[in-house]
């Protein structure tokens, strides 16, 4: 049996096509005003009926989680690093009941601080590792810093990210990749870190063999603006590889959630094929899900109109990275960018079938930090509450309205997701281009240990333009959600 598609239908396709790649990108960050203090107003953000919303620290430079200890007291880690190449120093932060705060722990210039959690008196931090590589820091309440492990493959685009303690006792981790999808090229020279580390690439988890494509880009290393490059997958920039070449497997990985124990010991591979795992957390049951940033519309293998996922992981599975975007294959003109060429595999032989993903989260929504509910004093019981930063447009690629600037809840057994906490106005977007004073960056979502408070790490500002990402000092928020006599 033969289908045709209908002429009207083909030409329509190719006039939205069109339309799209004629009209300018219309990112949140894109809109996004500098302003010399950050209003800050609860009224701006809406929630459910019966929820409230309030600021519990305002001023805090690249927040991105929190912990909470038995006493209830609230602490915050300050990245250190922020995508445009500025450096802080990262810390972990007591927040006062007065909203000032205390500093327990400074750490090296080898952001970002992107993750905490908290267990039996330590505080368990991922470090980045832009600089040295990631690691994994165990922090005492006076301050003293101890790393768990070291050397992870950190220093690319993406970092080591959020660990969180299983039911198991272990101590979990994710691993981001060093690129967008497996190749280098210029746009990791634009994040800073090819200048730096021009042998830097990703490591896969397993022996995998190469289909041998490569891709000749311009070779920003050198003076010579007409010199070209030609590079492969999971090798070095300017380097090429060959159909069947075999690249073999190691621990630590890319784009990888692996394991260690809680003292600290030899690491151990949970799952691989993600691209970027930001947010770990389990769930009632003992589920472990995972949030995944997904591929952007740049460099030398871009791959357009795949959004984020959540995902539920099983042991040992490969999610699909580099050849699979939410479970579906590279093949045909799946996900080709308006105007290009749709990616193709760069792997033989795949590693297996990647399973489907719990929940498909907006495209360049960066769905980062999430927890669980698990009161049914605040509601939404089993439900995952997820932090999304917001896009990063142009760079990542083009969106025509502000995607992401929420918080979303999931449902995880149907896929269902609902807008949570948001800004007021016919538009989503962050506070500064909607000129409120309401949600700017959501970059994590935390219950406090009783289960009745929701926390919100708030980035704050930060601006996209051509020259790349413009993140704004002292304008990061912790919120916190409350449901009416839940407190």
């Amino acid at each position: 049996m033969s289908c045709r598609i209908p002429l009207f239908f083909v030409g329509l396709l190719l006039f939205l096509g069109s339309c799209y790649r004629m009209r300018n990108s219309s990112g949140g960050g894109e809109g996004t005003i500098r302003t010399a203090t950050r209003p800050v107003n609860p009224a701006d953000v809406a929630l459910p009926e019966g929820y409230t919303i309030e600021p519990v620290a305002t001023g805090l430079t690249f927040p991105t989680s929190v912990a909470l200890n038995e006493q209830g007291q609230v602490f915050v880690l300050e990245a250190g690093y922020a995508y445009g190449e500025v450096w802080e120093a990262p810390r972990l932060l007591r927040i006062n009941p007065s909203g000032d705060y205390t500093t327990v722990a400074t750490g090296s210039r080898n952001g970002p601080w992107t993750g905490v959690t908290y267990h039996n008196g330590s505080f368990y931090v991922a470090e980045g590792g832009q600089m040295e590589g990631g690691k994994i820091l165990r922090i005492s309440p006076d301050g003293t810093i101890t790393p768990l492990i070291e050397n992870l493959p950190s220093r690319g685009d993406h970092h080591t990210n959020t660990p969180v303690i299983g039911p198991d006792g272990y101590l979990y981790f994710g691993q981001g990749t060093a690129t967008n999808s497996a190749v280098v090229g210029p746009d990791n020279f634009e994040f800073g870190w090819l200048k730096r580390y021009p042998d830097f690439h990703d490591i896969p988890c397993q022996d995998i063999t190469l289909s041998g494509t490569n891709f000749e880009s311009d070779n920003p290393l050198t003076d010579d603006k007409k010199d070209k490059a030609t590079t492969g997958a999971y090798a070095p920039f300017g380097t090429a590889t060959t159909a069947g070449q075999v690249i073999k497997g190691q621990l630590p990985c890319s784009g990888a959630v692996m394991r260690i124990p809680v003292a600290g010991g030899p690491v151990e591979l949970v799952a691989w094929g993600l691209r970027n795992p930001y947010g770990l957390a389990f769930s009632p049951d003992g589920q472990l899900y995972v949030s995944d940033n997904g591929f952007d519309d740049r460099g030398s293998r871009p791959v357009w109109g795949n959004g984020d996922y959540l995902w539920a992981i099983e042991q040992g599975s490969w999610y699909g990275w580099p050849d699979y975007v939410g479970g579906l294959a590279f093949n045909g003109d799946r996900f080709h960018p308006p105007g290009g060429t749709a990616p193709k595999p760069l792997l033989a032989q795949q590693p297996g079938q990647p399973p489907k993903p719990a929940a498909s989260l907006g495209v360049h929504s960066s769905s980062d930090g999430f927890d669980f509910s698990r009161s049914s004093t605040f509601g939404y019981e089993g439900q995952a509450f997820v932090a999304q930063f917001g896009d990063m447009a142009s760079g990542v690629g083009k969106v025509l309205a502000p995607v992401g600037y929420k918080v979303v809840r999931v449902d995880v057994n149907t896929g269902v997701v609902t807008d949570f906490a948001a800004n007021k106005g016919k538009e989503t977007g962050p506070a500064s281009k909607l000129k409120s004073g309401g949600l700017e960056r959501p970059v994590a979502a935390k219950f406090s240990p009783d289960g009745n408070t929701l926390y919100i790490v708030d980035f704050g500002i930060m601006k996209t333009t051509e020259k790349g990402p413009e993140p704004q000092l002292k304008t990061g928020v912790i919120w916190k959600v409350t449901r009416k006599g839940s407190q």
